[in-house]
């Protein structure tokens, strides 16, 4: 019966879309004022991660991915 229970209270979440991962440490607005300040060469990406309280590899991971749209928009 748990099993079940939990069962149903999982697909309940997905369908509402509440099940996918971790809740993002930065929201959008956030993201993009990285990657400004970060692309134009203001701060640096160690010095990004410091302003926000993120790890640095949490910059470097949004730089890649921005980076990645910007060149398939590019093809």
């Amino acid at each position: 019966m748990l099993r079940e229970r939990t069962k149903a209270g999982l697909d309940t979440a997905r369908e509402e879309g509440r099940i996918g991962g971790r809740r993002p440490k930065l929201t959008k607005q956030q993201q993009s004022e990285i990657q400004k300040v970060v692309a134009r060469g203001e701060k640096s990406a160690a010095d990004a991660a410091r302003l926000f309280k993120v790890h640095p590899a949490t910059v470097s991971r949004l730089m890649a991915r921005a980076s990645l749209r910007k060149s398939s928009y590019a093809k």
